[in-house]
């Protein structure tokens, strides 16, 4: 510091190197200890594979978008982004979501991609959602 005061600037300046370096250890270090195994390895592929559709799912665009999908009896090219109060790269990051989830398919036709709901997924939810019906309807409380 008197060096920068003096109008003089240090050729190096090691120690702020080694604070930095020190600090970046200890926040790797805080990260590695609190973090260690993924929480995902203590649950089943099944759950797991729930868990990411869920949050896929967990935004309003999306569902909205799946309930479009769902109105329509094919595959729909661009008309999405009529649909929805929300700009074309906004939907298509949903679009991108929806897809990385698996929860719907996208097939290139000429210059536009069409979209539609991938049913093995589809089955893989009203799979689950049945067993929870099912159980409600077996239970008494």
């Amino acid at each position: 510091m008197t060096n920068i005061i003096k109008n003089k600037t240090p050729k190096y300046n090691f120690g702020v190197f080694c604070l930095l370096l020190n600090y970046n250890i200890v926040i790797l270090q805080y990260n590695n200890f609190f973090m260690g195994a993924s929480k995902a390895d203590f649950f089943t592929k099944e759950q797991n594979d729930l868990a990411v559709l869920f949050k896929a799912m967990s935004h309003p665009a999306r569902i909205a978008i799946i309930q479009y999908l769902l109105s329509v009896d094919s595959c729909i090219c661009g008309d999405i982004v009529n649909e929805l109060p929300l700009a074309q790269p906004t939907v298509s990051q949903h679009l991108k979501e929806l897809k990385n989830a698996e929860i719907i398919k996208g097939n290139i036709e000429g210059t536009s991609i069409c979209y539609c709901l991938n049913p093995d997924t589809i089955k893989l939810l009203e799979s689950y959602f049945g067993q929870i019906s099912n159980k409600l309807n077996t239970k008494c409380c």
